[in-house]
């Protein structure tokens, strides 16, 4: 047993930081798989000197390091019990670019898309593309010989490897990439562990024996995607080895060896061209997926770029997808398969005649019933659409989930329907309808059984699957690995899959390579057992947890964090797009992602024995940093709402721990701000001093919002009623009624040039601060309220809408957990708009005239609400500010702004929030000409933008009433 002692000294022998504490043990436990092993410690290098310290560190202590990077590993190859050490945090640079010969030398820790929007300026990109792309890193796609949907026409990452820089088991620096057959040779004299693993390479395939061996067992030579073991049949090319290539290159081994060898710090790539400018996506529909397989062989004559295929169950897990619903726009009536077919040309003429052969030749063979082509930007959204497959799957309620244990294996494209036809009469045996999705033109399908591996009888089926599988997949001299790796899951299945004689040579090199297994041990070989180490503990009694809010939608709470499966959406960097997960774009932490959040949540709820099960410190450093921006709920392929989750933990351990000063003076500023609005000048200049500040808890640097002199309620009390007979409910918010009572006017002053009559009923605050601070009693009272006095009045005729998104949308979400009349609330929600939407609909109705609008340009350019992109969307935005004829409106590309409500006053939180604002928002607007018009909705992401540009956002509601007011002016 390690002591923390020694790991004390590890950490301060390392520039780079070592955590041993439960919280980072328990985050870096799992990846992506159904596995999970609590480490000895997490590691973060910073250089190589680093990695090799931990590497003596291991040797000397008999411990293993895990090599990691997105951690979106699905064969359990990150989790270990030795050090996991991640380099997705400092080894990330770019080391040189070759624009000439196409090459680039990075470190492992580049997301894959990334390098591509560095890449897109010189006409170049790196082909093989994985559906993590927009997180996964090119160390892990090396590692595990990543391929994807491009792979039909860009080959597999290890046919893009040149050459990788690697620390050996020894601590030696080695430089591996593609030498002479003569400079081999000469490799094997040097009396070093480099030069013994060459005389290994060299001793064991010269072997006439093991040459045949290796043919006789491995995977047909025309399946590219082989995966299975280390990949020896590489070798066989050379001349040294019986083939006629005059070169080697042990890099193009190391792809697909997991981390288990050596430890990779750079490599360098092939890049291509990138694809012909102009593409068609011909989406075949079909009623079985035996015609969709046979489709494929013909499709595949036609020199196609992607043949990818989903399956019904995944497309019916998109229809409750708010994401992804939007996305389903091809489709026609209820397809058990769809092939996604993309063509390429340099001409969209060219690229027509390509699709318009393909259509001919599947209805020649009557292939299919609908062959709809998508073209332009609708191609990336059914891209989209099959890149959440994963995470899709992850979406099912309760226990019994798409387990990833055969999704992997890859036959000869002329096999693959017979394959299918023979997996489906297994799947029957066992009474499992499988998934099928992914890459039809490669002869890989991910198929998965849908299994409770918390329960035995299912644990036991897992292998019995997974076992009579690897068995068909040799019948067939298929891979059992393509794409995703041996790891834990199929690690043990490869004496089957190649032979004892070849898996025997495996374990030969290995020892070469690492003879105290120090790399990654229990992957590929000498394999941890597949039904082992699961993340969920078999048969165990679940536990009962009482909330406030109502989980039942999720079987609840503790199965909505068990939604998480690990495919790391919410590590998608800046230019990615998107705002998931703001607080990890800001600190590059595992710790700060929706993932971490939810590992813990799960992990705390099952394991506490405290009689509150909420009672976590741990928990609580976790769940610190969440914006609660609430994008994971749409973002989030399986809409993991740890927003949510994070209300129901903060009500539950303030309620054993106590709530602090500054949470209730934030939860109740409803009240306090009443007491303020009798002096609002006074309040105001008291609450910006520095003093006041100090006492809130607020960050100096803030500017504190000041109350306005008079309230919109007292206001619109003095107000003569409206003529106009179309009434429209006003929910008067917090936020609009104290502070921003300017926009309630204009808001007033639109709806009657418009012809309705806008209308404020006694009711109370939305509980929005309430809710932000885990006041849920009281957010639950305010609720009940406001559901009994809107349930009579609030129909499809008379809707209510809002001024302010994060209030508004409470009767969409919070309050539908809340309310004790869940049905009334319910119907509520229904009729119940943001200001954008109900113009929006009015607008689509044609209830609105153009021409009460200005025609004098302008441009704007909308930053939206998180909420409003989670709950809402923001295309009402752009549509309603588009009505005057001559604005001109864009949508910022621009994540979270950073306030997130009290998040951005609070003193400990300032820093991150201005980075969070710095990583997408702020540059944007600063490069905004000063004459273009920024908008926003949320009183927060005003108040940020002023704070971190200067610059004065403007309400839709607001620009709106100015073009009203030109117009009348004009």
């Amino acid at each position: 047993m390690i002591q923390d002692t020694v790991l004390k000294q590890l950490n301060a022998s390392l520039l780079g930081e070592v955590f041993f504490d439960n919280l980072h043990k328990t985050l870096y436990a799992t990846d992506a798989s159904v596995y999970r092993k609590i480490p000895l410690a997490v590691a973060y290098p910073k250089n190589g000197k680093d990695i090799k310290v931990l590497i003596d560190f291991a040797t000397k202590n008999k411990s293993t390091l895990i090599p990691r990077t997105a951690g979106t590993s699905l064969a359990g190859q990150c989790v270990g019990d030795g050090i996991v050490v991640d380099v997705s945090k400092y080894f990330t640079a770019i080391l040189s670019f070759d624009e000439t010969a196409k090459t680039i030398k990075l470190e492992p820790g580049i997301v894959r898309d990334s390098l591509n929007v560095y890449l897109k300026p010189f006409g170049l990109f790196f082909g093989p593309n994985t559906s993590t792309s927009n997180r996964c890193m090119m160390g892990g796609m090396v590692g595990n010989n990543s391929s994807g949907s491009t792979s039909i026409k860009y080959g597999v990452t290890r046919d893009k490897v040149l050459e990788i820089e690697a620390i050996l088991s020894d601590g030696s620096e080695a430089l591996f990439k593609e030498i002479s057959s003569q400079e081999f040779i000469a490799k094997t004299k040097e009396n070093t562990v480099e030069g013994n693993i060459y005389k290994a390479i060299f001793e064991e395939l010269s072997l006439v024996e093991n040459q045949n061996e290796i043919k006789k067992e491995f995977p047909k030579e025309i399946i590219h995607r082989r995966n299975t073991g280390y990949a020896v049949d590489e070798f066989l090319t050379s001349d040294l080895f019986g083939g006629t290539e005059p070169s080697i290159n042990v890099a193009k081994f190391l792809s697909g060896s997991e981390g288990t060898l050596a430890f990779s710090t750079s490599m360098t790539l092939q890049l291509d061209n990138l694809p012909p400018s102009e593409s068609i996506m011909v989406c075949a529909h079909f009623t079985s997926i035996h015609e969709s397989l046979l489709a494929t062989v013909t499709a595949m004559k036609h020199n196609l770029y992607n043949c990818e295929l989903m399956d019904k169950t995944i497309l019916d897990c998109t229809k409750s997808n708010r994401e992804q619903a939007k996305n389903r726009f091809f489709l026609q009536g209820d397809p058990e398969a769809i092939l996604m077919l993309e063509i390429s040309a340099n001409t969209i003429e060219a690229a027509e005649t390509l699709a318009d052969a393909l259509i001919a030749d599947l209805k020649q063979h009557n292939f299919g019933y609908h062959h709809p082509k998508v073209y332009g930007k609708d191609i990336s959204k059914v891209h989209s659409l099959r890149k959440a497959g994963l995470g899709l799957l992850g979406n099912m309620i309760g226990d019994k989930k798409a387990v990833a244990c055969i999704e992997d294996t890859a036959v000869a494209l002329a096999d693959l329907p017979d394959y299918i036809k023979e997996f489906t009469k297994l799947m029957d045996k066992y009474q499992q309808n499988a998934v099928y999705y992914a890459h039809a033109g490669a002869g890989e399908l991910h198929l998965r059984p849908i299994l409770n591996l918390k329960k035995k009888e299912d644990v036991v089926l897992f292998r019995k699957i997974t076992t009579e599988t690897a068995e068909l997949v040799k019948k067939y001299k298929g891979s059992f690995s393509g794409e995703h790796g041996d790891g834990i899951v199929r690690a043990e299945f490869i004496p089957l899959m190649i032979g004892e004689q070849n898996y025997q040579l495996l374990r030969r090199i290995k020892k070469a390579f690492d003879p105290n297994n120090v790399f990654n041990k229990g992957k590929i070989t000498d394999a941890f057992a597949m039904d082992e180490s699961l993340r969920y503990e078999v048969d165990r009694k679940e536990p009962i947890i009482e909330t406030l809010q109502d989980f039942s939608d999720n079987e609840g709470i503790l199965k909505l964090a068990e939604k998480c499966n690990g495919s790391g959406d919410c590590r998608k960097p800046v230019e990615a797009g998107g705002t998931m997960c703001p607080s990890y774009r800001a600190t590059k932490n595992e710790k700060d992602t929706t993932r971490a959040r939810a590992n813990m949540l799960r992990d705390v709820l099952t394991n506490n024995t405290a009689s509150n099960k909420f009672d976590s410190k741990e928990l609580k450093e976790v769940l610190d940093l969440c914006l609660s921006c609430k994008a994971c709920a749409s973002e989030c392929p399986s809409n993991v709402d740890i927003a949510t989750m994070k209300v129901e933990f903060l009500y539950q351990y303030q309620e054993t721990n106590g709530y602090s000063f500054r949470s209730s003076l934030f939860a109740n500023n409803v009240k306090y701000n009443k007491l303020g609005s009798i002096a609002p000048a006074l309040t105001n200049a008291i609450l910006s001093t520095p003093i006041a500040k100090a006492i809130m808890g607020v960050a100096q640097k803030r500017k504190v919002p000041k109350l306005a002199v008079k309230t919109l309620k007292s206001w619109y009390k003095k107000q003569p009623q409206s003529e106009n007979k179309k009434i429209v409910y006003l929910f008067c918010d917090e936020f609009t009624n104290f502070y921003d009572v300017e926009i309630g006017k204009d808001a007033f002053h639109l709806f009657e040039k418009l012809g309705y009559n806008l209308q404020i009923v006694h009711h109370e605050e939305s509980g929005r601060s309430f809710i932000s601070k885990g006041f849920l009693k009281e957010a639950k009272a305010v609720c009940n309220l406001n559901v009994a006095i809107f349930k009579d009045i609030v129909t499809e005729e008379t809707p209510l809408i809002g001024i302010e998104p994060s209030a508004i949308l409470t009767f969409k979400d919070e309050y539908i957990r809340l309310a004790d009349d869940k049905k009334s609330a319910e119907n509520i929600a229904k009729n119940v708009f943001t200001f954008e939407e109900f113009i929006a609909k009015e607008m689509a109705n044609g209830n609105l005239q153009k021409s009460l609008f200005t025609k004098e340009a302008k441009i704007l350019k909308i930053h939206g609400h998180c909420h409003q992109k989670a709950l809402s969307g923001t295309h009402a935005s752009f549509q309603v500010l588009n009505f005057p004829e001559n604005y001109s409106v864009t949508i910022i590309n621009s994540g979270c702004c950073g306030m997130a409500g009290s998040f951005g006053y609070e003193k400990e939180h300032y820093a991150l929030s201005m980075q969070v604002g710095e990583d997408t928002l702020f540059p944007k607007i600063r490069n905004t000409p000063k004459e273009t018009e920024i908008v926003a909705a949320g009183t927060s992401c005003r108040h940020q933008i002023f704070d971190g540009t200067e610059r004065i956002a403007k309400h839709p509601i607001t620009i709106l009433k100015e073009a009203l007011s030109l117009a009348d002016a004009n």
